[in-house]
């Protein structure tokens, strides 16, 4: 997901974090200097909802203005399967080499 707080604080003339902080306090959401720094300077790893409708309301915006997916990113996560001649075709599944048991306690 690509983060666009920046973009759309941008677009509402907020330039500054600790401007936007003013705002989501005012609002109701106090977020430590830490946790406001993440969400201004890259992309965080988890938002709550409810702060999410907070960010929300102050933006005037939308969460899909603010998270915006990135399919090719997904796809690229994917790991390669391996194909036999038709496109098709399930992957080939083969056994593992050894001993296919383990053995008894004694």
């Amino acid at each position: 997901m690509l983060w666009n707080l920046r973009l759309k604080a941008a677009e509402r003339g907020i330039w500054k974090s600790a401007e936007l902080r003013r705002m989501l306090a005012d609002a109701g959401l106090e977020l430590s200097l830490g946790k406001m720094s993440a969400l201004w300077t890259g992309t965080p790893t988890t938002v709550r909802l409810d702060d999410l409708d907070v960010i929300c309301v102050v933006l005037s915006c939308q969460p899909s203005d603010l998270l915006v997916p990135e399919p090719d990113k997904v796809a690229a996560r994917k790991p390669a399967r391996e194909m036999t001649a038709g496109a098709d075709t399930p992957p080939i599944v083969r056994p593992r080499p050894g001993n296919p048991r383990s053995t008894p306690p004694l």
